[in-house]
């Protein structure tokens, strides 16, 4: 800084003079090239030093702390969510399909409260073909089975249905005759109408059904031991069908949902 005021000093003199003397020229253009020489150096070495200045990098380890800080699992709540669909619509599931997970710290041997809120779709479709009065029947069922886990053990109550329909249809019907009648004359001369069987094509009737409701359950485990755990949830899909002369056809879908668990104190 002080270097500066004396080169700025310096110039005002070398000017001053200039004008006063004009034989001083000569001096006073050199003194002022050194004095401006003198303001570039400084001036250089200002930001050659700032720019210089280290900016220390983190090290492996804080990564990696802050990273395993990142992945802790919560040691009172955590929770899992989807706004796609679990499970797409099917038949059935070969066994149980975990659809949402989530890793949870148990500070002290507590209670862990878990509550799962599921999408819950259905179809079914009968189909009934009757003629000549034979009654028909047809059946379609299906059914969403939910149950929370916590590493390998279920939590109580075990396996819950969230939604589940049996379907069934009968029907008693003459069939479509039309086309199938003819005029036959008697001996006493009267007429009458022939229904020719072979002819005659069943009467269909069909129904079909399709729901979609949000269902939510609570499960709860006793005195969970201390460390950190795996939640998780499962569902499967189950369906059957029978049919005579005519069909039958079922399927379920899981579709957005939410978990959420929390560890609590149960007053024993």
């Amino acid at each position: 800084m002080e270097s500066h005021v004396k080169a700025t000093r310096s110039v005002s003199r070398a000017l001053s003079l200039t004008a006063v003397d004009p034989t001083r020229w000569f001096k006073v253009g050199a003194t002022l090239a050194v004095a401006l020489a003198s303001m570039l150096m400084l001036g250089s070495c200002g930001k050659s030093t700032q720019s210089m200045t280290p900016v220390t990098p983190a090290t492996d380890n804080a990564k990696n702390e802050a990273t395993q800080t990142g992945g802790q699992p919560s040691a009172k709540f955590a929770f899992s969510t989807s706004e796609l669909a679990l499970i797409p619509s099917t038949t059935g599931t070969s066994g149980w399909v975990t659809i949402l997970s989530s890793p949870i710290k148990m500070p002290a041997a507590k209670e862990l409260f878990v509550s799962a809120s599921l999408e819950a779709g259905l179809f079914t479709q009968t189909l009934v073909k009757s003629k000549n009065n034979k009654k028909d029947t047809s059946t379609a069922s299906v059914a969403i089975q939910v149950r929370a886990k916590i590493d390998n053990t279920e939590v109580p109550p075990g396996v819950v249905t969230y939604a589940a329909r049996t379907q069934t249809l009968s029907a008693t019907l003459e069939g479509a005759i039309g086309g199938c009648l003819t005029t036959v004359t008697n001996a006493d001369g009267t007429t009458s109408i022939i229904v020719d069987q072979d002819c005659v094509t069943p009467e269909e009737i069909e129904l079909i059904l399709s729901t979609l409701n949000a269902a939510s359950f609570n499960f709860v485990a006793s005195n969970v031991p201390v460390g950190t755990h795996m939640l998780s949830l499962q569902a499967r899909i189950s369906s059957s069908t029978s049919s005579q002369s005519g069909s039958a056809s079922a399927s379920a879908l899981v579709g957005k949902g939410t978990m959420i668990a929390q560890t609590v104190r149960a007053t024993k």
